[in-house]
């Protein structure tokens, strides 16, 4: 997808989400509509959804896609990367990536996204992947990161 289209694709998405947000203030349910929205209206989005910190411990949370691993061994792969470096990470093909976590052998390439509350607290991260190489870029990463900033928002 082009990045003009990818924009206002995220745009439209943008406004459906935030008019979703009212209808509960509860960050998990708010994290499940995320998710469905995102899965079901970007083509390319294989596995959707979020990986949540339980003490110590890196847990799957709402998602759409495949059976989602149940835990993420710490300090591998992509998901625990974006909490460590406390930022948006971009995989272009995952098969690359240093102690990749592969929870379904189709996925290709990869974006996570750390959700952070209002206070700057990192309580897990968005973990999206495509079953195509280089599927994530820029657009991506700053649109996802203002649609993760809607769990918080009080109305």
């Amino acid at each position: 997808m082009d990045k003009v289209k990818k924009e206002g694709r995220y745009q439209r998405l943008y406004t459906q989400i935030e008019a979703l947000m009212h209808k509960c203030d509860n960050p998990v349910s708010r994290m499940a509509t995320i998710a469905a929205v995102l899965h079901h209206k970007m083509e390319y989005f294989f596995w959707t959804g979020f990986y949540l910190l339980n003490e110590d411990k890196l847990q799957v949370g709402p998602y759409q896609g495949p059976v989602a691993c149940q835990e993420l061994e710490k300090n591998k792969g992509v998901c625990w990367a974006g909490i460590n470096k406390a930022r948006t990470v971009v995989v272009e093909d995952v098969h690359q990536f240093p102690d990749h976590i592969a929870c379904d052998s189709r996925s290709k390439s990869e974006i996570v996204v750390p959700v952070k509350t209002p206070e700057g607290k990192i309580i897990g991260v968005l973990d999206v992947d495509s079953s195509e190489l280089a599927s994530f870029d820029e657009v991506d990463a700053r649109e996802l990161d203002k649609i993760i900033n809607l769990i918080f928002v009080k109305y």
